[in-house]
């Protein structure tokens, strides 16, 4: 396992500095492909990075964004990941980006995974991917000790999979394969109360604690 972690001195930092090694990394991508993918969680604790990417200098409409997973909900939702980031990130320089939404509009998530995963397919692997972690030591939809969640992190999981075992809204989810297979890994937490469930999760099974299948060749940033 090669994990490096880096403690910032304060959370302002750690959004400016994740969001200028995000940019340096597309940037760098972009030097010698036609194109580059960034893969980003849902969530509260990465809307400042989103806000400071969005102004970065890079050739946008040569970059395609997505999430590692969505809750099925209308994208004008309180719930919807994909509100956060059009408001948050897709805005400024980055809205020329190409997004990718994974919320078809379809009755379930089900009925939108071959059109979604012919969509993706092109942009893998995903350049730079930055991961987002639960207390409970869930990332993207893949959540501890559920049979879905077993079946998302098989090392022949396909790209994307429903859940609807979950309490509330079904969902969409990237697998492990495709996220674990990103060219620049991060993962962003903050608080004491995640990184020592980041020090559990060593520890334990993925199936336990699904960040576990995660943490090979990824940059962990931690801020009080």
């Amino acid at each position: 396992m090669s994990l490096d972690f880096i403690e910032y001195p304060d959370r302002e930092m750690l959004y400016l500095s994740l969001a200028s090694k995000i940019s340096g990394q597309l940037s760098q991508h972009l030097r010698t492909n036609e194109g580059a993918s960034l893969c980003l969680p849902g969530g509260t604790t990465p809307l400042q990075v989103f806000s400071s990417l969005s102004g970065a200098e890079l050739e946008w409409s040569r970059v395609t964004v997505f999430l590692n997973d969505e809750r099925w909900v209308n994208g004008d939702s309180e719930r919807s990941n994909s509100r956060v980031l059009r408001s948050h990130l897709l805005i400024g320089k980055a809205a020329a980006a190409n997004y990718i939404d994974l919320y078809t509009g379809s009755a379930e998530p089900a009925e939108a995974v071959p059109a979604l995963t012919e969509r993706l397919t092109p942009h893998l692997p995903i350049s730079v991917l930055v991961l987002g972690m639960g207390v409970d030591m869930h990332t993207a939809s893949i959540f501890p000790d559920s049979s879905e969640s077993l079946l998302a992190l098989a090392p022949d999981a396909p790209l994307l999979m429903p859940i609807t075992s979950l309490p509330g809204e079904s969902r969409i989810t990237l697998t492990a394969p495709p996220l674990n297979r990103a060219l620049n890994k991060h993962l962003l937490i903050t608080g004491p109360e995640k990184r020592e469930a980041l020090e559990r999760a060593q520890k334990l099974d993925p199936t336990e604690a699904p960040i576990r299948a995660f943490l090979g060749d990824i940059t962990v940033h931690w801020a009080e």
